[in-house]
């Protein structure tokens, strides 16, 4: 009984300290004031490209009904992380509590995992699409795409649960800083006072399912692609083809980023490294999508101007 509570004391009883990402900064309200203008600028992107697919009629399409997943993903994945941390710099305040921790780790992995799916769902729609055109209309029709969309938010789900649960039911004996700016699972199991190595395998093998095959399923279609856009007659198409595809493969640094993270040994790691390599993912990520798919994109461009010039008469005419 006496242990019981002993460990419920260690582990609720104190929260936890976010040292964050400023401390390693020597001007730290100018970074401060970068990382809110890139949170606004992502959140900006992804929401307006989203607003621009469910408008136009033109974009109903399963290419941008996952580019919209993926905007919708990015929007709440960024917003997981950035506000604690921008709050925290404000007012000087870096503790979060057990149960927020807990919560924050469960929806960064969550979301992170179901982003790895779905890059790979959106590999296998271009690979239907220029592979086989004739049939893509039913290999791809409106309730493929659904179940597709669902099974990534799922994977990702369980994933997160998973590795949540068994994280934040270890003992943190050791001391409460978490040198990180988020409640990441490596940086929080370096504050565990037992024994981590099977859970550390476990995990491993949880991110080799996750990340690698969707990372093969992608390398895949892309081959198949680029072999079968070798082989068009049609320099037009074969353009075309080679625009689209390269836009998406952009997005697939993500992957290396989480490799690092998850799957390299301890030796690879330093906290400056860590928090690099997070920064690009959870921050910088979230922002180049929506560049990567409308500024490159003649028909989301097109709907842009559509909406401008509906907003512009609209004030004419007041």
């Amino acid at each position: 009984m006496k242990e019981t509570m002993w460990l419920e004391n260690q582990t609720l009883g104190t929260d936890f300290i976010l040292l964050g990402l400023f401390n390693q900064s020597k001007h730290p309200t100018l970074l401060c004031s970068v990382i809110f203008l890139v949170y606004i600028v992502a959140l900006t992107g992804n929401a307006t490209l989203i607003l621009l697919i469910y408008r136009d009629l033109h974009l109903h399409t399963p290419m941008y009904f996952f580019i919209s997943q993926l905007s919708l993903m990015d929007m709440m994945y960024i917003s997981v992380t950035v506000p604690k941390m921008l709050f925290d710099q404000v007012t000087g305040i870096h503790a979060i509590s057990f149960p927020s921790c807990g919560i924050q780790m469960f929806l960064y992995v969550l979301l992170g995992g179901a982003e790895f799916f779905l890059l790979a769902a959106m590999s296998y729609d271009r690979y239907v699409a220029i592979c086989h055109p004739l049939q893509y209309p039913i290999l791809m029709n409106h309730q493929v795409c659904m179940l597709l969309a669902t099974v990534c938010w799922l994977l990702g789900s369980i994933d997160s649960f998973m590795l949540t649960f068994i994280t934040m039911t270890f003992p943190f004996c050791k001391s409460r800083e978490i040198q990180h700016f988020f409640c990441e699972v490596p940086a929080l199991m370096k504050l565990s006072c037992s024994d981590t190595s099977l859970y550390k395998t476990v995990m491993y093998l949880c991110c080799v399912f996750m990340i690698l095959i969707p990372v093969t399923v992608i390398s895949s279609s892309y081959s198949l692609i680029f072999i079968t856009v070798y082989r068009m007659t049609s320099a037009t198409g074969r353009k075309k083809a080679f625009a689209t595809c390269s836009s998406h493969m952009t997005v697939v640094i993500f992957y290396g980023a989480a490799i690092y993270t998850y799957m390299l040994p301890t030796s690879y790691h330093t906290v400056d490294k860590d928090m690099m390599v997070s920064v690009f993912y959870t921050i910088l990520t979230p922002v180049l999508n929506p560049l990567i798919y409308s500024l490159r994109n003649k028909d989301v461009t097109a709907a842009l101007k559509k909406v401008l010039a509906i907003v512009t008469l609209v004030n004419i005419g007041k």
